[in-house]
């Protein structure tokens, strides 16, 4: 157990600072390292994505395949859905040397990664088969509507991609999860005693509460109370069970109950959806530009032409790298909003402080404000532990500082980005 510090007055600024001391020397350089290398991944993952989409539009594979179709006097959307596949299982394959750098080398290299490459391969084989199932009939419609609707798809577009992200919340716990992991009821104990008290007190459903053995993947805490309607479970990982304790634990899933108290499932839902739509919008009005553009050198007639994918691909791709600073900054503000709702629920502002400096082994402790703004999906390290020590101040009498005992260092330096 942390130490206790008496003090005539709780002092924030002092109680915070114990707390950031606990991640220095290698750890946080390591941490640092990894985060800041990885500000640059969405914007290399973009370009190389734009270079893979001017690739196949250059070597002309969805024409070809196009006309194949059409030779041989297949239905029209029976060809769009063949597009639609090789295009989805052409661009993981020719993106895969980047996959494995960014989803396994980076992640072993900062010892962040349990899994052999193997075994990650495999995942990333099951991932590819339900981007192919699921996103060649997403594409399906998305193509059957700018056909239908020349001048405004992008508006009906929408609303498919509101209706898909809808479905993808829906089914994601109960069908997709299990294909990556295992989930079992979480054992009778104090963390579970905790959680259906915590569930109980505020109105989530708690009748199961699931663990899923993410450890052998990796060594990251994680929870959540995910799905909507049927489909909504509270679950955890086996490494926040074994890695934290039960106040901590207790502070992680309290935070947690908040998003689904505050209705942030259904709010992330309907910004996603009118992003996507400003995001279709734009790709309305730049993809038919492009391919005059490209002209005969692409073979693509018109973005209803199945072969205009990889334009559409290399907009969106685009777009969706400036829009990150926006996304960062709804989630951030919902994660912010769940922060605070946990301690209330849990009230246990030394473990939310200390499941904050947990997490901030991979994620930068103390940015700069505007870094923040513009690179955390989360608050900071920082701000998190903040919040906490200012809770207590405002919520616990007579509240003492802590002095908790410096976080383990890494094994090994950290690695240069």
């Amino acid at each position: 157990m942390p130490g206790l510090a008496q003090a005539a007055a709780f002092n924030v600024d002092h109680a915070t600072q114990l707390w950031l001391r606990t991640l220095s020397g290698p750890a946080k350089a390591r941490s640092d390292a990894y985060f800041e290398g990885g500000e640059w991944l969405g914007l290399w993952g973009a370009l190389i994505s734009v270079a893979l989409c001017w690739f196949l539009l250059r070597i002309r594979l969805l024409p070809a395949i196009r006309d194949i179709m059409h030779r041989r006097g297949w239905r029209p959307w029976l060809g769009m859905l063949a597009c639609a596949v090789v295009f989805i299982i052409a661009d993981t394959v020719l993106s895969l040397p980047w996959s494995i750098y960014e989803g396994y080398w980076r992640e072993k290299q900062y010892g962040l990664m349990n899994q052999s490459l193997g075994a990650w391969l495999g995942d990333q084989a099951i991932a590819l088969a339900l981007n192919v199932v699921l996103g060649s009939l997403l594409l399906l419609v998305i193509y059957a509507v700018i056909r239908r609707f020349p001048k405004r798809w992008w508006l009906i577009g929408t609303g498919v991609m509101g209706a898909a992200i809808t479905f993808g919340v829906l089914i994601t716990p109960v069908f997709i999860v299990p294909l990556f992991n295992t989930a079992t009821e979480l054992p009778n104990g104090p963390v579970r005693e905790r959680v259906v008290a915590m569930a109980k007190a505020n109105g989530v459903p708690a009748e199961h509460i699931y663990l899923i053995d993410s450890s052998r993947q990796s060594d990251r805490i994680s929870a959540n109370v995910s799905g909507i309607g049927p489909t909504i479970r509270i679950s955890l990982n086996d490494n926040l069970l074994n890695k934290t304790s039960v106040a901590e634990t207790a502070a992680v899933m309290g935070h947690e109950l908040g998003h689904y108290v505050l209705g942030h499932v259904w709010r992330t839902i309907i910004v996603l959806t009118l992003l996507m739509g400003l995001l279709l919008w734009l790709a309305s009005r730049i993809a038919p530009a492009l391919i005059r553009y490209g002209g005969e050198g692409w073979s693509v007639r018109a973005l209803s032409d199945p072969a205009s994918l990889p334009v559409l691909a290399g907009v969106l791709s685009v777009l969706s790298l400036l829009a990150t600073p926006v996304t960062n900054t709804l989630i951030r503000v919902d994660e912010s909003e769940a922060d605070a709702f946990g301690l209330d629920a849990a009230r246990e502002p030394d473990g939310f402080a200390a499941a904050a400096m947990k997490l901030s082994t991979y994620r930068k402790i103390e940015p700069g404000p505007l870094e923040e703004l513009l690179f955390f999906d989360h608050p900071s390290g920082k701000t998190r532990v903040t919040m906490a020590m200012q809770w207590k101040k405002d919520h616990v009498p007579n509240a003492v500082e802590v002095v908790p005992p410096p976080l383990p260092e890494p094994k090994t330096p950290a690695p240069q980005p």
